[in-house]
């Protein structure tokens, strides 16, 4: 048993390893021609362009890692059932659900690995991309940062603080604003709830302005809505931005308890955390699709066959993601839920199918 073990084992890696280095340089080659108008408009070094794609490889590493299971387990047992290999095991008494077991392993292992891979390399990978397409390559300034799940900006009139900024909305929410003068003494202080970017001007609403006059109280001015002169555009405040796929599940979750204990609302990124996990086990779903799929009669396996198989289960496995995921960051589907569904349907679907293959 141990020398089949071994076998399955082997010819499964081998596949595996070789799809993961064909993702990556598919991924690669399409991005960077997507990208290479920008790169020789902004006169992009070769440095940083090698720079911008290395540092992008774990993440793309990431996204492709389910695929390459699934077509590693579909190759590996098509193959395996084409050259009645499968046959001769059922012939020694060995059941079809015990020869997938090192793959079922392998596949929990790898999962292990990625959840590992995108707690503590990806986020730091990702910010690494973002400042050399960002600031290196197109030049923008890096005025802002995030810390202490915040986001901290400088900007020409003084120092933002922000709880969140929503890009998508052009929304800001949890605003302090420092003003200082050139001698770096704060002159006013500016709280609001929320700013949102209209007809070219920030609208802040609830807010409160303290005013400090040297020698005197401080003066305290209360407004429900205003537009405040801003130099500074949505655009301005995305270098500081860091998004969910910046951050590792700890840090977010931290960041989300943050926010909920200030009393804003975390729905997307609830959904990316409980994503984050999801996506981190769905190897050990497509490997038993793969398994069950590829066994359906023995004498049916065959590389081109399997490969098909492949795209359209992986692709049908990231629209209903995509699709849950969209409705959870919303908020029509509850968080949790979303994240869940495509592992919870294909998961079923993939337990049916193991059920079915003949023993």
């Amino acid at each position: 048993m141990r020398i089949m073990d071994r076998y399955i084992t082997r010819e499964f890696l081998k596949l595996f390893v070789l799809m993961v280095i064909s993702f990556v340089c598919l991924y690669l080659i399409v991005d960077f021609f997507e990208k290479i108008k920008m790169f020789l408009s902004n006169n992009a070094t070769l440095s940083q362009m090698l720079s911008f794609f290395l540092f992008n490889i774990p993440m793309i590493i990431s996204l492709t890692l389910p695929a390459a299971v699934l077509l590693a387990a579909l190759i590996t047992f098509g193959v395996l059932s084409k050259n009645s290999e499968i046959v001769a095991m059922k012939a020694n008494g060995i059941s079809l659900y015990r020869t997938s077991l090192p793959l079922i392993i392998l596949a929990g292992v790898l999962c292990v690995i990625a959840f590992l891979f995108s707690e503590f390399i990806i986020p730091y990978t990702n910010q690494k991309a973002d400042y050399v397409l960002k600031v290196e390559v197109q030049k923008q300034q890096a005025l802002g940062s995030f810390k202490q799940n915040q986001i901290w900006y400088r900007g020409r009139q003084g120092i933002y603080n922000f709880k969140i900024f929503h890009p998508d909305k052009n929304l800001l929410q949890g605003i302090t604003i420092n003003y200082l003068n050139q001698e770096f003494q704060l002159t006013m202080r500016l709280d609001a709830e929320s700013a949102e970017w209209k007809d070219g001007h920030w609208l802040f609403h609830n807010i409160l302005i303290t005013h400090f006059r040297a020698g005197d109280f401080p003066v305290l001015e209360k407004l429900s809505t205003a537009v405040i002169n801003l130099t500074e555009k949505p655009a301005d405040f995305m270098i500081a931005q860091k998004d969910a796929d910046k951050m590792g599940y700890l840090e977010l979750r931290q960041y989300i308890k943050k926010l909920q204990s200030d009393g804003y609302d975390t729905t997307r990124y609830r959904a990316d955390m409980h994503g984050k996990i999801a996506f981190s086990l769905v190897s050990i779903i497509l490997v038993i699709i793969g398994v069950s799929f590829s066994l359906r009669s023995e004498r049916s396996g065959g590389v081109t066959q399997s490969i098909g198989a492949g795209i359209v289960i992986g692709f049908s496995y990231w629209l209903v993601f995509a699709f849950a995921m969209s409705l959870g960051r919303s908020g029509t589907l509850p968080p949790l839920l979303a994240a869940w569904t495509a592992n919870i349907l294909f998961g079923i679907a993939s337990l049916l199918m193991y059920r079915r293959v003949k023993t």
